[in-house]
């Protein structure tokens, strides 16, 4: 395995200078420069420049790498290591001027997710976390929330309709049977809250590996577990998520299967 140290290094360091570098674009955003990938799928012209300076950064640090990125896809030669990036989680959010909008970096090694960062600059908030070594927020360590009675939940979808009507079961049994149940509109960010103890739980039917691959070594570190919707260790193959403190995750897999989703 290459040094912990220079990755780490180039992690963070790429992550907060793609954030920094879109907030302009979100304090001046040009609604000429949104396009629609899909019927339900903004991309803007931050997305880009963010990932031009993610893809740019780690090639030249590690050429040798692969990398698997929302907007260009897979790149690289074949290699134990693969960065997953989201350049701009939340580009909705960012469209409409809600400064919840992060910057998504996850690094696995041989499938496992070894190393990752959330960053959410309009918050001065950098999450991180390395295998063995614990979750951080600004560089102070985070756990997961445990209590039962203080249990806020978050959902997400993936953009098909069968998704979409999956999520709704489970929002419609939350808002009736728990605290609360939002969805704030970043998937990187809620698995970050749910790393630092804001969030219980975060579920999404049909998430894409950019969307929560860094969340997920993030909510592990803190003590937390990740799986899909049938209780199996999740990998950046699988499409269902849950993230969880130990106590919600029990709990929540046994309503994913009352209500079949």
């Amino acid at each position: 395995m290459d040094n912990l140290s220079k990755l780490k290094s180039v992690l963070i360091g790429t992550i907060k200078a793609a954030g920094l570098a879109i907030i302009k674009d979100y304090n001046d955003l040009d609604m000429k420069s949104v396009k629609l990938k899909s019927a339900r799928d903004l991309v803007t012209g931050a997305d880009l420049k963010s990932e031009k300076i993610i893809l740019d950064k780690i090639k030249a640090s590690f050429p040798d790498h692969q990398i698997l990125s929302e907007e260009s896809g897979r790149s690289g030669k074949k290699s134990d290591y693969l960065w997953i990036i989201d350049p701009l989680d939340g580009t909705t959010n960012f469209f409409m001027h809600n400064p919840l909008w992060s910057v998504s970096i996850g690094l696995a090694y041989k499938g496992k997710m070894i190393m990752g960062a959330v960053y959410a600059p309009m918050q001065k908030e950098l999450y991180h976390a390395v295998l063995g070594q614990g979750a951080y927020l600004n560089n102070k360590k985070i756990t997961v929330n445990n209590d039962p009675i203080k249990s806020l939940n978050a959902f997400c979808h993936g953009r098909e309709i069968k998704n979409i009507q999956r999520m709704v079961k489970y929002f419609a049994y939350q808002k009736e049977h728990s605290l609360d149940c939002r969805q704030i509109g970043s998937a990187a960010i809620e698995t970050a809250y749910v790393a630092a103890g804001r969030l219980s739980s975060i579920l999404i039917p049909g998430a894409w590996p950019w969307d929560v691959a860094a969340g997920t070594i993030l909510i592990r570190e803190a003590g937390g577990k990740v799986t899909d919707f049938n209780g199996r260790e999740w990998n950046h193959a699988e499409r269902d998520y849950l993230g969880a403190s130990q106590k919600s995750h029990k709990k929540i897999l046994k309503i994913i299967k009352s209500l079949g989703i």
